[in-house]
């Protein structure tokens, strides 16, 4: 495909894919997109989500109409389109061929972090809630096809930011800017409705940080949960993307 470059970063919720977005969408020659499949996704599964109905009635709930937006033409001086996307999206109706016309990238966090944050949002969670089974699908497809995605743990990437995000520009063969590691607090008009349930420490941050690690306790139904997608969660970590100042270390 011709054209600018189209970089797909997949990741489970309550990880740093908001505060990636805003990264991407500081830079000047970038397009971004928010979490395009969700229309989609609270359409097929019927799953309800804190703003449910605002997000269907302005988003898009036929995937092949998302997908014809994504790989089709931007607006004149775009060098890359980065396309915030959640693995728990990608509903077993939605095929996967469109995925070749992409840069794809995996972005992980432990499960039990990710179970803990998203409580605090639903009731009740769920492994395909959490987007780890649907990130091994996508890692499996892809490299069936012979395109293995780049596989980021969240951690490592807030110890060395500016270092991944090289990485990251250098796969997509534009210029790293120091302008990706900062960016004004506040709402953007490409947040996506659901930014009022989500995006509140987002909204409030300028930059990436690296958090306290949480102390997590969970209940024997959450835990469990967690518990099935250790596994998973481990499979692609041990492919992943490990840097430092220096270089890659694998």
């Amino acid at each position: 495909m011709s054209g600018p470059a189209r970089l797909a970063m997949w990741s489970g919720p309550r990880n740093i894919s908001t505060a990636l977005m805003r990264s991407w969408e500081n830079r000047a020659d970038a397009l971004v997109v928010d979490e395009p499949l969700y229309a989609h996704y609270l359409t097929v599964t019927g799953i309800d989500h804190p703003g449910r109905d605002d997000i269907i009635a302005t988003g898009e709930a036929d995937w092949r109409a998302v997908v014809a937006d994504l790989l089709g033409p931007v607006p004149s001086g775009v060098r890359v389109c980065y396309h915030k996307q959640m693995a728990h999206h990608l509903t077993p109706d939605v095929e996967l061929d469109w995925l070749t016309g992409l840069t794809n990238v995996l972005l992980l966090r432990e499960p039990h972090e990710v179970v803990s944050s998203y409580l605090r949002s639903r009731a009740e969670v769920t492994p395909d809630d959490i987007g780890l089974p649907q990130q091994v699908r996508l890692y499996d497809e892809l490299s069936r096809r012979g395109s293995p995605p780049l596989v980021i743990d969240s951690w490592d990437f807030l110890a060395a930011p500016a270092t991944y995000l090289r990485t990251l520009c250098d796969l997509v063969s534009v210029p790293f800017t120091e302008s990706m590691l900062t960016w004004p607090a506040g709402k953007r008009e490409t947040d996506g409705v659901w930014g009022r349930y989500w995006y509140d420490a987002v909204w409030r941050s300028t930059g990436f940080s690296v958090p306290t690690p949480p102390e997590v306790e969970l209940p024997p139904e959450a835990a469990a949960v967690a518990a099935f997608c250790l596994p998973l969660y481990e499979r692609l970590w041990e492919v992943r993307l490990v840097e430092s100042e220096r270089g890659p270390l694998r």
